[in-house]
């Protein structure tokens, strides 16, 4: 059938009647064919009958009478206006109708169908290509299972602020729904199970209905504070012809909402704070977008000549430039701008986990009659359920708006505010800071010479072996979600908003490799060269990633920081034991019950080839680590998937 066909108009109920008779010619012969009651006996495993291939690949008796579009297809035109490039999926039936008009119907572009292995890689490439493009791609889950599959990876984007627009297919009506597994994956409302970490949902009940909000929940999605939307999509409604009632069917046009920016006397009384502080200090987590939005914070912390403390939820400031400085700053400073922060309560307190619940060690970070400033879109989609939102923390001046677009406003503000007497002491500030700077930059470049020639391999020598590879490309480290030591930002000179890409938001494990490989996807047709640091227990969340990466040819270079354990929960029983005055009880020499990766050790380089890689390993010389890397980066180059497993310390 051609995109212009407009194919058999299907009455649903009579469709679904005649599949269920099809099914049931696939496994109950007629009684004139009846089996004797004494058959031979056959192989095992038999190749399908004639009869069993016709119902399967033939194509089903179809009403006559009845014609028109299926409405699948309309929702393919839908879809095909807000120019999604891809749609990373695990096909499932709930959705067959629409699966079938993207391939037959739209040509298998915009969107493209890619293929995964689990749902939640399918949203975790969608969260990772946002992050790198600036542009959000949409999946299809199936029913109840495929939706708590990707629930995971819908939280982490919830608590990353990254849209990614989600649709689940649902067979709504119990009357005509199919007995058996199709019941088992229906529900009234699939929206119900994500709802509390999704900006919008709906279950459009027709064609027009399904147009109008498959275009809101594009523009809620991409309206800051980002965010994922989800859509219940029921499948008769995607098999059942266009019915126009009189009314023609239409596309509505899509216009971005603008950004919600700070109301104008809040600006202005957070200017003349920062105007006349003494030690202003700034802290951002994910307030820069964009470039623009890197800049734009440039502009500001040179204005000020204050500080910068960079949390990481982006790449939102160079990371060699002189104002980007360490946590510590905030002890001696008498304003705080915080912008987009995840936790500002965290950021001014301090509290130590003493290893039993609710014994805990809080202490003020700050100095007394510190002046605080927030702006944080975040503010504008606070729920309750989750507590994302952290712990409340008192502000003097609160903007609930979008951190990038107030920029500009607060930068005008601010040189109006400044008055010409304060300059000198400003400038003399910035000094005082460019030294201390410097002093840091040597302090880090020491710290991480330790253990250099060290077996296992120390991280910093991993994150430098990294670097020294790439440094002459146009890279983009699309994920570290292994815990090491968070060198790249301390040894890495980042000054593009796309070479640091953040966490994963909900500290969801299974993020890395699939957010890697959806972050890679975009960079290839941007021309970047793409690398993460990929830990060991993050990857087997979710593994299947590496064959779509293949399949596609995604050319990514991956680097194991495999240090055979969950380290983090090493600690956790340590720090309890030690409370609790015991010996750690060990299954081995290395890590304790239930935290170890070994025994025997997963060998990831095979496990990439066998899906289509490059890889190489296990590098466990130090001496070697430098050449493999560089052998992997023009494997890369060539457009083709490298992985290179790396014994690390760690972290």
């Amino acid at each position: 059938m051609t995109p212009k066909d407009p194919g058999l108009k299907i009455d649903r109920r009579k469709f679904l009647a005649g599949a269920a008779v099809a099914g049931a010619a696939t496994t109950v012969m007629p009684h004139a064919e009846a089996a004797p009651s004494q058959p031979a006996a056959r192989p095992s495993a038999l190749p399908p009958s004639a009869r069993m291939v016709a119902a399967e690949t033939g194509t089903p008796e179809m009403p006559k009478n009845k014609q028109g579009k299926p409405g699948s297809d309309f929702m393919v035109d839908v879809i095909k206006t807000l120019d999604i490039k891809y749609l990373p999926c695990n096909a499932a039936s709930s959705f067959r109708a629409l699966h079938e008009s993207l391939i037959d119907y739209g040509g298998d572009k915009t969107p493209q169908f890619m293929t995964c292995l689990h749902e939640e890689s399918a949203v975790g490439m969608a969260h990772g290509y946002f992050k790198a493009s600036g542009k959000p791609l949409m999946t299809l889950v199936h029913g109840t299972v495929g939706l708590q599959h990707a629930s995971m990876a819908i939280y982490n984007a919830w608590c990353d602020r990254v849209p990614v627009i989600v649709v689940g297919g649902n067979d709504l009506d119990a009357a005509y729904r199919p007995p058996g597994v199709p019941t088992f994956h229906s529900a009234q409302d699939i929206n119900a199970l994500v709802r509390d970490f999704t900006k919008w949902d709906d279950t459009p009940v027709s064609p027009q209905h399904f147009a109008q909000s498959f275009v809101r929940m594009y523009r809620t999605a991409m309206t800051p504070p980002y965010g994922p939307v989800m859509m219940s999509l029921d499948a008769g409604l995607q098999q059942e012809p266009v019915h126009e009632m009189g009314e023609k069917l239409y596309i509505p046009r899509y216009v971005p909402n603008s950004a919600p920016a700070g109301d104008m006397g809040a600006v202005k009384e957070a200017a003349r704070m920062l105007a006349n502080a003494e030690r202003p200090v700034i802290v951002v987590d994910r307030a820069a977008r964009t470039q623009k939005g890197v800049d734009l914070l440039v502009e500001l912390a040179e204005l000020l000549q204050a500080p910068v403390v960079d949390q990481q939820g982006r790449m939102n400031f160079p990371k060699t430039h002189y104002l980007n400085r360490p946590a510590n700053v905030i002890s001696t400073a008498d304003v705080i701008i915080g912008m987009e922060l995840s936790d500002f309560w965290g950021v001014v307190n301090g509290y130590v986990d003493n290893g039993d619940h609710g014994i805990g060690f809080n202490e003020s970070k700050i100095k007394s009659g510190t002046k605080l400033i927030s702006i944080n879109s975040v503010e504008l989609i606070t729920k309750a359920n989750y507590q994302d939102f952290q712990r409340f923390q008192v502000v003097d001046v609160s903007m609930p708006a979008d951190a990038e677009a107030t920029l500009p406003a607060l930068i005008e503000a601010l040189k109006v505010a400044i008055p010409n007497d304060r300059k000198a002491a400003i400038a003399k500030r910035g000094e005082t800071i460019r030294k201390a700077s410097a002093e840091g930059r040597d302090n880090v470049r020491k710290a991480a010479a330790i253990a250099w020639d060290a077996s296992p391999i120390s991280t910093a020598r991993l994150t430098m072996e990294i670097f020294n590879a790439i440094k002459n490309e146009d890279w983009s480290l699309v994920a570290s979600e292994g815990n090491v030591s968070n060198w790249p930002n301390r040894l890495w000179p980042m000054d593009k908003h796309y070479q640091w890409l953040g966490r994963s938001g909900g500290y969801g494990v299974g993020y890395g490799a699939p957010a890697s490989v959806g972050a890679a996807l975009a960079n290839r047709d941007l021309g970047r060269f793409s690398v993460s640091i990929q830990s060991d227990g993050d990857l087997m969340y979710a593994p299947g990633v590496l064959w779509t990466a293949a399949k596609y040819k995604i050319p990514l270079l991956a680097v194991m920081h495999n240090n055979r354990g969950y380290h983090q929960e090493v600690m956790h029983i340590q720090r309890l034991a030690n409370f609790r005055d015991r010996v750690v009880n060990k299954a081995s020499d290395l890590s304790p019950i239930g935290t170890a990766i070994e025994g025997p050790d997963i060998e990831y380089h095979k496990l990439a080839e066998s899906m289509g890689w490059w890889a190489k390993g296990p590098i466990k010389d130090p001496a070697q680590l430098g050449a493999a890397i560089k052998e992997a980066v023009a494997v890369v180059k060539s457009g083709q998937p490298a992985l290179i497993n790396v014994w690390t310390q760690p972290r």
